[in-house]
């Protein structure tokens, strides 16, 4: 203490801090202040307390519930030996008081901690959680480092619990003061819901019209009952099952849409999260097969309204990073805590708050703006909104994004830095609290990569914490927090982006990325720990303890779908028919493709056109092979498997970055691929109708059929028609196992060529021993046999001396019954296996 300024002890709940006069000292919520307060009516950085030169002064920063001194609310005011402060509320809020005495006792450990060095020059503590000696590091290996200055550890200010954050005490709403209170009385029934007629009317999109209800039993419990909502309720995070109803204790927290509700006594609290939520990650690792870790012990801590770039080097972990930190694949060790809620325990819950923006547009370029965010927000809000009500948020969203200039141009005629607006918006829809981007200004030129993050700025100042992953480096000074990865994925710096690289020593980023480079074996993670900018910025990580409700073991969840089946199946339906008629190309190809395939089959020794066996051979008396109707079979059927197999190749790949995003909002996996193959079935069976048409109608054939009997013309298509749609079943299955749209087209043209050797036409396979047991696996095999059966093969094409007949040719109708039902059986089995490929594609945390 500084020779004539007079002590003081600041006393809280006990405990006491003897303030130094070199410098100020913050009061609020905030983990990286001096003194900690956990009570929910308290803001982040409430007020400071500092030695004005003449007389202690504390000063409110602009707290939303205020500062109180003898019950009037101040904004500053001199303090001294005696004075009492509350904070947040003038009768019962937390009670500050002064003094000119400390308690010898607790004197040794309320050393604040934060702001070492920046005002008073002061030792920074040591985190307690991070028992550990400061790393002894190398010799720099290029002058421009600066060494890290090894300081003394000291005690850290403990946490204040706030109310009902104790033990045995019920956790709070992430720390925040309730928004609004609802008294209860035995026997009452409080129906929560957005339709007006409710108790409880939640003016949130992601509510259902009557969501759920409360009711109280005659022994004075509550119990929570679900009304068949379309995004659940949820019961410390976990969703409870649809209809279903759950007895509350004291310590659980229901969550409705963004709203959160709580018992106490006999009063029911509510707060609605408005989007200004903390966020930290805590001592995250992952750990790949063989023991290799790609990710090492990464923490950090941002506070809300706060706007976060992520930066590193090829190999650093910051997409392994940004999958920990949303779910989609949670750390091996470690915690995200949203709001001080773990995210990965109440992920069912916590998803819908949370936005993540891939690097791939997330939308169908082929419709337009409206018609994009119009399907999104189909999919995304429960059955029971209406058009107007999800055209008004969609509206809303546009007008903030300045993107309703552009709602009627398709996606594809914007340029990159507007689509990146549009994926945005498509987030936007169901106000998450918490966004994620991955590298959202990658291929953009320099004025667009300004207004992104300019754009991301504004997120972050309305009212929401953003966290951006991305290689530029331009504009890192609009953000509030920099986390720099280093090779290996551990983190080599995080605090203010204008003090980082004067951290590393170095004048540009470019010398940063080099030395990376060239020094990969250095111990990057060690320098930052043991620096005093780890002190200040991320030591007190662990100073706070997350809620500690009792969850159910780590299991993988089943997100409940806003959307009943049928209706997810049909909103598909018609979005992706709505891309197919965007885009005329691909129409054009659909109705190009079939006619020229069944075309070529005209080719085919146009001299003898039957596709019946009259000829006789004179000197042996038996039938002569008609090579023509094999050869226009094999055509046909090959035909029908390039078109068939073309149509899916694709389709599954290129809406990868889309199924993963939508999956994670509750997408229905069935609803998605059953969509595909609706659609793809329709216009693949359309074609395999036009290339049998085009290939049978102008050859000479039997007089009837085995099945239509008069309609053989139709009864030939059928196998082509059917061939067709396994073909594009198996298209889905290259699709979905391929990691690149590049590699479908080398695959889709093996598949054509194994299908050309195993119809049967080429060579006998019914003796070949192996060889037909595998033609059995093969589509073409059983429609050519199922075309075969109809025209009689075996005397079409009467097997050679000492052969056998084919048994799949007879000329019967159980033999066409057969080769039809195996293929679809392939073709179910396919679906099958796409389904489990599927699964791939999804966040982890969802996977059974």
């Amino acid at each position: 203490m500084g020779h004539g300024v007079p002590e003081l002890v600041l006393e809280l709940n006990g405990r006491t801090w003897t303030l130094d006069a070199s410098r100020p000292y913050t009061l609020g919520r905030d983990p990286q202040g001096d003194i900690v307060l956990d009570d929910a009516r308290v803001s982040w950085r409430h007020a400071t307390i500092s030695w004005s030169g003449r007389s202690w002064v504390i000063e409110d920063h602009g707290s939303t519930n205020g500062t109180f001194v003898q019950g009037q609310r101040i904004h500053q005011l001199e303090l001294g030996p005696g004075s009492a402060v509350h904070l947040g509320n003038a009768t019962d809020g937390p009670r500050v008081s002064l003094s000119g005495t400390a308690a010898p006792a607790a004197q040794p450990q309320q050393q604040p901690y934060a702001a070492q060095g920046a005002q008073g020059g002061g030792a920074p503590a040591a985190n307690p959680g991070w028992a550990q000696q400061a790393p002894q590091h190398q010799q720099a290996p290029q002058a421009g480092w600066q060494q890290p200055q090894q300081q003394p550890s000291a005690g850290k200010v403990p946490q204040q619990q706030g109310p009902g954050v104790g033990a045995g005490a019920p956790p709070v709403y992430g720390d925040r003061s309730p928004t609004t209170f609802h008294q209860f009385s035995i026997g009452r029934v409080m129906r929560i819901g957005r339709a007006l007629e409710n108790e409880l009317v939640v003016s949130d999109l992601q509510v259902s019209r009557h969501h759920a209800e409360f009711h109280s039993t005659p022994d004075g419990r509550m119990e929570i009952r679900d009304l068949g909502s379309h995004n659940g309720t949820y019961v410390n995070g976990q969703p409870i099952a649809k209809g279903g109803s759950i007895l509350l204790g004291p310590t659980d927290i229901v969550g409705v849409g963004h709203s959160t509700f709580r018992i106490v006594g006999d009063r029911l609290e509510e707060f609605v999260d408005t989007g200004e939520v903390s966020f930290s990650a805590r001592h995250l690792t992952v750990t790949v097969d063989g023991g290799k870790q790609i990710l090492k012990d990464v923490s950090f801590g941002v506070p809300e309204k706060s706007l976060i770039a992520v930066i590193g080097p090829s190999g650093s972990g910051k997409s392994t990073l940004l999958k920990a930190l949303t779910g989609y694949r949670p750390a091996n060790q470690g915690d995200v805590l949203y709001d001080n809620r773990n995210l990965y325990k109440q992920f069912a819950e916590l998803r819908q708050r949370i936005g993540l923006v891939p690097q791939d547009d997330i939308l169908h370029k082929e419709l337009t703006v409206k018609k994009a965010l119009k399907y999104a927000a189909k999919l995304r809000f429960p059955a029971d909104t209406t058009g107007a009500e999800r055209d008004a948020r969609i509206d809303e969203v546009l007008r903030e994004l300045k993107l309703d200039i552009h709602k009627e141009k398709k996606v594809t005629s914007l340029s990159g830095g507007q689509r990146k607006r549009v994926s945005v918006a498509l987030e936007l829809l169901t106000k998450p609290s918490l966004i994620f981007l991955d590298e959202p200004t990658s291929g953009l030129d320099p004025g667009m990569d300004r207004d992104v993050m300019q754009l991301l700025r504004g997120l972050a100042d309305d009212g929401r914490t953003v966290l951006v992953v991305t290689h530029s480096v331009a504009e890192l000074a609009i953000c509030d927090k920099l986390l720099v990865m280093a090779p290996g994925g551990a983190v080599a710096y995080f605090g203010p982006p204008e003090e980082a690289l004067n951290f590393f020593g170095y004048d540009t980023w470019a010398d940063v990325f080099s030395a990376f480079e060239n020094y990969r074996d250095y111990d990057w993670a060690g320098r930052w720990k043991g620096s005093q900018h780890y002190q200040m910025y991320a030591a007190d990580i662990d100073a706070i303890a997350p809620q500690s409700v009792q969850m159910p073991p780590m299991q993988a969840m089943r997100p409940p779908k806003p959307q009943g089946w049928l209706s997810q199946f049909s909103t598909l339906v018609r979005r992706y028919t709505s891309v197919i008629a965007s885009d005329k190309g691909f129409l054009a190809l659909t109705i190009i493709l079939p006619l020229v395939l069944g075309s070529v089959s005209l080719l085919i020794d146009q001299g003898k056109d039957l596709l019946v066996n009259t000829e006789i051979n004179p000197s042996t008396g038996q039938p002569v092979a008609n090579g023509t109707a094999l050869t226009v079979l094999l055509i046909l059927a090959v035909g029908a498997c390039f078109a068939g197999a073309a149509n899916s190749v694709r389709e599954l790949i290129k809406e990868r970055v889309i199924y993963e995003r939508e999956r994670a909002t509750g997408l229905s996996r069935s609803a998605y691929l059953m969509s595909k193959v609706f659609v793809l079935g329709v216009v693949t069976v359309l074609q395999g109708l036009m290339v049998g048409v085009i290939g049978f109608s102008s050859r000479t054939l039997p007089d009837e059929g085995l099945i239509l009997r008069s309609q053989i013309l139709l009864e030939l298509c059928i196998p082509i028609m059917a061939l067709g749609f396994t073909a594009m079943m198996f298209g889905l299955i290259i699709s979905a196992l391929v990691k690149t749209a590049e590699k479908t087209m080398p695959l889709l043209v093996m598949f054509a060529i194994v299908q050309v050797v195993f119809t049967g036409c080429l060579f006998p396979l019914s003796g070949s021993v192996g060889v037909n047991e595998l033609s059995y696996l093969m589509p073409s095999r059983w429609a050519v046999a199922a075309a075969g059966a109809t025209l009689d093969f075996n005397k079409i094409s009467p097997p050679a001396k000492g052969e056998s007949n084919d048994p799949l040719w007879e000329h019967t109708v159980g033999a066409w019954g057969m080769d039809m039902l195996a293929l679809i059986v392939l073709g179910v089995i396919c679906g099958f296996f796409v389904a489990r490929f599927l699964r791939r594609h999804e966040p982890e945390v969802m996977r059974k």
